[in-house]
């Protein structure tokens, strides 16, 4: 469908865009520490501005993604056989597009609401900042198990969704040990590593919406899938 192959490159193109802005961003900061402070810490530094822009630009290319989820249906004309969604698959991809909404809403928060500069208390803006990002750092790999859970077995775009989604996870779980009793030990680097896998994550989805030739939804058992 040329909709959602082109709502795919759109995305594609705002988060290699968003990817580039936020490297600039880090780039025209010298007095700040990668290892240990996050990017919201960059963004809030005297030339750290345009990483907001990222944030929103990668907000806007989320939200690209979400109406594509529920429309996806396998190209190639004759050769193709439409796919059945039973209530299971059927929820889990509503499930899925709402979470992918949640995840675009929580990087839109956080673009919009900056966190406090290092070295400085916490007021309401940071604590809202800060949660708005939790949510969506939760959110996104939970959207893409359940994509994943929805493509054909072993199918390229399955594994990688899944590959992502425990990375992602278990950098979240080792993030909230570093802010704990972790004594916040490489934060800013595992952070870092986190946005990478979820970028990663979303890319995946965007590629499979603008190019890839296998429907989100399930086969019908009667009328197999096809491929190729």
């Amino acid at each position: 469908m040329p909709a959602i192959r082109n709502s795919g490159a759109l995305a594609l193109g705002g988060i290699v865009l968003a990817a580039v802005l936020t490297v600039i961003g880090h780039a025209g900061v010298s007095d700040l520490d990668p290892v240990s402070l996050t990017v919201s810490d960059y963004a809030v530094s005297d030339s750290g501005e345009i990483i907001h822009i990222a944030m929103l630009l990668l907000a806007a290319a989320s939200a690209v993604l979400i109406p594509t989820l529920g429309r996806l249906s396998p190209p190639g004309g004759p050769r193709s056989v439409t796919a059945t969604t039973d209530g299971v698959a059927g929820r889990r991809g509503r499930a899925a597009e709402w979470l992918l909404a949640v995840w675009a809403g929580g990087l839109l928060v956080s673009g919009l609401v900056p966190t406090n500069p290092p070295g400085t208390e916490m007021d309401t803006a940071a604590y809202v900042h800060r949660y708005a990002s939790v949510v969506a750092f939760l959110a996104l790999p939970i959207a893409g198990w359940l994509l994943a859970a929805r493509l054909p077995a072993g199918t390229r775009a399955g594994r990688w969704l899944r590959a992502l989604t425990v990375t992602s996870l278990l950098l979240a779980v080792a993030m909230a040990w570093s802010a704990y009793p972790g004594d916040r030990a490489y934060y800013g680097l595992i952070e870092r590593a986190l946005i990478v896998a979820e970028v990663g994550l979303l890319t995946v989805v965007a590629a499979y919406s603008s190019s890839w030739s296998i429907s989100w939804r399930p086969a019908s058992v009667t009328e197999p899938e096809r491929l190729g």
